[in-house]
């Protein structure tokens, strides 16, 4: 028996639409990752770009479970000596850009290589409900509709 290998021509991406209204933000990011890398398909292949296109909705209305949203830091370094950065979940969702949180949750769920740039790049995050994909005719996948846990957050 010999290992199926997609090729080039048997890859179909499809457009899908999710709603990250209430979702939480692991949850979600897991789920987008697994889409974008295609394992959700039979025909999944690790070295190739079989996932789909991926339009997240919503984005400033995703939920952080437990004090996350004030508590969790995320950090960067310009490159000179002392400057470190830290920003919290708050700050970015309640600022200019709220897609930014789930764009670099999803990205840190991707392999850090090539291939995880390429299918980085099938993903559209907006912070509104409204999206300029609508010719594409995107099916809508319930994320918070899969599991309780996706839309729950835990209470203290």
């Amino acid at each position: 028996m010999k290992t199926y290998s997609a090729k080039l021509a048997d890859l179909k991406k499809d457009w899908v639409v999710i709603d990250a209204d209430g979702v939480v933000l692991g949850r979600l990011a897991s789920l987008v990752a697994l889409r974008l890398k295609g394992k959700h398909r039979a025909m999944y292949t690790p070295s190739a770009d079989c996932g789909d296109r991926v339009v997240v909705i919503n984005a400033e209305k995703v939920r952080l479970t437990g004090a996350k949203r004030k508590k969790k830091v995320y950090y960067k370094h310009t490159g000179y000596p002392g400057g470190i950065k830290e920003t919290t979940p708050d700050k970015i969702l309640s600022g200019a850009h709220p897609e930014r949180v789930i764009e670099k949750a999803v990205q840190r769920m991707l392999s850090r290589d090539s291939l995880g740039r390429l299918q980085f790049s099938n993903l559209r995050v907006y912070a509104g409900a409204s999206h300029p994909h609508e010719p594409q005719s995107p099916t809508t996948v319930d994320i918070a509709g899969m599991n309780p846990k996706n839309a729950r957050a835990r209470k203290n």
